[in-house]
């Protein structure tokens, strides 16, 4: 089991990190020295998705230190190195602290075999399923998120929106649902496909609190591992809260790493 982990972690290190792909339209991935990292404007994400594995203690401030004059000199006000808990030196967390960095909560990463997936979607009475296929959509999804997670939507709302029209014209990319309460949005959850690799990622899938414990987050689980199967995928990776993780475990998620996003503000 433990080498079968293995392979599948340098699996996602090197299909989704290494080799990453623009999580939406006007982004690029680059490779920079030992780094790879994502660009795009002020709202999208950018930041370091990876890091050689042979990465050595001064390679890393070097590293560090170019990040923060590249990305400052954009004009952004803030960028995130994404950490997982495998990446060298051991103590990248430390020099990326010392360097003015601030951790975030962190997050465990999980992946399952889609073929192990349940996709039968059974909802609790009063609650249907819709996709977000517009503008309208998203705006309800951000009522849900604020609502499930009390933090502002609009710049995931941007990211959101470009990702659901760039899906337009390739509709391998992205998938937005809603769990309605009437015309309430209780939930909401995500989808991003990276095609050329086994790996679809999802996203979201916070609930507010008077629908909690009614199995909608797990329905919303389903119904996107329905559609992966349908496209093909192989795997399905989280990157899970502490509340979503053990419902995760329990549908047969299984630990690769952990990560903590490292974020840089050079604007107050």
């Amino acid at each position: 089991m433990e080498s079968e982990r293995n392979s599948l972690l340098a699996l996602f290190d090197r299909e989704m990190r290494e080799h990453a792909r623009p999580d939406g339209p006007g982004v690029r991935v680059e490779r920079a020295g030992d780094v790879v990292r994502q660009v795009g404007a002020a709202d999208d994400w950018n930041g370091v998705v990876w890091s050689a594995p042979g990465l050595d203690a001064s390679g890393a401030d070097a590293a560090i230190a170019a990040q923060i004059a590249y990305f400052g000199s954009l004009g952004h006000g803030e960028f995130e190195w994404k950490v997982y808990a495998h990446d060298r030196p051991a103590d990248l967390p430390e020099r990326l602290l010392a360097a003015g960095f601030v951790p975030e909560p962190p997050e465990t990463l999980l992946v399952a075999p889609v073929a192990s997936q349940p996709t039968t979607v059974e909802l609790p009475e009063g609650i249907e399923l819709r996709t977000v296929t517009d503008a309208a959509g998203v705006e309800l999804m951000g009522r849900a998120h604020e609502r499930a997670f009390g933090t502002d939507w609009s710049r995931l709302g941007h990211q959101v929106l470009a990702r659901l029209e760039e899906s337009s014209d390739d509709a391998d990319s992205f998938v937005g649902v809603l769990a309605m309460a009437g015309e309430e949005p209780v939930s909401s959850a995500r989808m991003e496909f990276c095609p050329g690799t086994g790996f679809a990622g999802l996203w979201g899938g916070g609930t507010v609190e008077a629908w909690r414990g009614k199995g909608i987050y797990r329905a919303l689980v389903a119904f996107r591992a329905g559609i992966a199967a349908e496209r093909g995928y192989s795997h399905l990776h989280v990157d899970a809260s502490d509340q979503s993780a053990p419902i995760l475990r329990r549908l047969g998620f299984s630990e690769l790493s952990t990560t903590t996003p490292y974020v840089y503000r050079t604007a107050p």
